[in-house]
């Protein structure tokens, strides 16, 4: 591969690849007038040796603004190159795999193309091939000798083909989304802060003490039935649960969008396509659900997965988009982190109940419906009174499916920093292909089907908010003051609950 198109693998060598995967369109050079400026003035230099020194001064003035620019252009590129060699490789690996999958493809057919021209001659020769193919070996057993290795040739390349295919396809599902020009580039330190709302306060307990003292949670007999990680919510702790999402699900409601209880289990096949297949290296954060030995399915990480799920396979009118649902589901995620704050409590535990609100729309419509997203996030936040900020997540952080990604994160004064309690992607049409997710064009233009973004964002990831408001209204007694617009959904409607 060419050094000069590895400015970034997300904008460069993975869509080419995924697009050599997937579609029928050329990959992308982003690189031409770099190539160009550089090619030209070599071209001039070259000339200039045999018609004379004023012809190349006048060659290298003329090519030395490209040149410098291009120059420029790479040297900006510097730190990109150097960050993104080593995924690089791997891309370079996967170009290799589909020139080798072309060249058995055309060998094949060259064989099968020799065979049938066999198969004619054997046909023009004797009729009898009609009723009896072996009634041959009589007559003209070498072309029948040919016709048994081609056919043994044709069956080993076959073979090959398949295992050629199964490779570039494990490592086609690999290869992560495009990404938007604007996203930061780099690991999560790099996140640029577009806004903060709210005073943080300095004080407080954390929010385990805080549960303890008010009886609303058993960290101990969870871990006796279910492991480490497992919680009971009792008393209000489960009343404020269940406000949560009431107050969620009733939020999403009054903007339009459909209701939804989605199933916890799905397909193994499904949660792939949605993007949380493990990568290489890394381990899954699937709980894999088998009831015998055909079974492929798991637990959901997040009702993004069954709401995705429910138009897989399906073709959908331009006039019905953008769908908008809100689904409820439990969240189950097998790897909860290292030891530490990290695992404290509430805050990374291995199952969960949250809101989820999920779009299906046009390219045209994607990146309005995020931002549609995050403003109903940042209101609910803002009316349950917390103090959080929003970040635009550089590239490191937007796993496998995501084109775009804002998080949001509450300051937990208790834990004395920010902590995530939602975020919202553009998927672009990353799962629509994986899912076959499509739309009919109202208006068509050469092609009869087109395939769909989908938009998703947490509404209400309980644990985590639990945390933000316990520490964020608690009082020096331990008492907690909650949030206005939760109280119609608690017994009493309480404005203050005590130990």
């Amino acid at each position: 591969m060419n050094s000069l198109l590895r400015v970034s693998p997300r904008l460069i060598a993975r869509p080419a690849i995924q697009r050599a995967a997937y579609t029928t369109e050329a990959p992308v050079k982003k690189a031409g007038a770099v190539r160009g400026g550089f090619v030209g003035f070599l071209l001039g230099v070259t000339v200039a040796g045999s018609v004379g020194y004023y012809y190349l001064l006048e060659e290298y003035n003329n090519a030395s603004g490209s040149l410098l620019s291009s120059v420029e252009e790479l040297q900006s590129s510097t730190e990109k190159v150097r960050e993104y060699a080593r995924k690089i490789e791997a891309v370079d690996k996967d170009v290799a795999k589909l020139k080798e999958l072309a060249a058995t493809t055309k060998e094949m057919n060259e064989l099968k193309a020799e065979f049938r021209k066999l198969y004619d001659t054997l046909n023009m020769e004797h009729l009898e091939l009609k009723t009896h193919v072996w009634g041959l070996a009589r007559g003209e057993p070498t072309l029948i000798q040919q016709a048994k290795q081609l056919k043994q040739q044709i069956q080993q390349l076959e073979a090959s083909l398949q295992s050629i295919e199964s490779e570039l396809l494990t490592s086609a599902v690999q290869i992560p989304n495009d990404t938007h020009p604007d996203v930061p580039t780099g690991p999560e330190s790099n996140a640029r802060v577009i806004k903060t709302v709210g005073e943080l306060r300095q004080d407080g307990k954390d929010h385990v003490e805080l549960l303890n003292k008010l009886g609303w949670i058993d960290l101990e007999q969870a871990a006796i039935v279910s492991g480490s990680s497992f919680y009971y919510l009792e008393g209000y702790g489960a009343f404020l649960e269940m406000a949560l999402v009431q107050y969620a699900m009733d939020k999403a409601a009054s903007r339009g969008f459909l209701g939804v209880i989605t199933p916890d289990i799905v397909r193994t096949p499904i949660a792939y396509g949605c993007g949380f297949q493990p990568r290489a290296g890394e381990s899954s954060q699937i709980y894999h659900v088998h009831a015998n030995e055909n079974d492929e399915l798991c637990l959901a990480g997040t009702a993004e997965i069954p709401l995705a799920g429910k138009f897989a396979a399906k073709v959908l009118d331009e006039s019905e988009l953008p769908k908008r649902l809100v689904g409820f589901g439990r969240a189950y995620r097998a790897e909860a982190g290292g030891r530490g704050t990290e695992t404290k409590g509430l805050y990374r535990v291995h199952q969960f109940s949250k809101v989820e609100l999920f779009a299906v729309s046009t390219a045209m419509q994607s990146d309005a419906v995020l931002e549609e997203f995050r403003q109903i996030q940042e209101e609910m936040f803002s009316e349950l009174g917390l103090s959080f900020r929003v970040l635009d997540m550089p590239t490191e952080e937007l796993g496998a499916s995501a084109y775009r990604k804002y998080d949001i994160e509450a300051w937990m004064p208790g834990r004395k920093t920010w902590g995530e309690i939602s975020s919202t992607s553009n998927c672009t049409d990353y799962q629509a292909r994986r899912l076959s997710i499509r739309y009919r064009p109202t208006y068509h233009a050469g092609k009869n089907t087109l395939f769909c973004h989908t938009i998703n964002g947490t509404a209400i990831a309980v644990p985590r908010v639990i945390i933000a408001i316990l520490e964020t209204f608690q009082k020096p007694d331990g008492s907690v003051e909650i949030p206005n617009v939760l109280r119609k959904w608690l017994p009493g409607q309480p404005s203050v609950i005590s130990p």
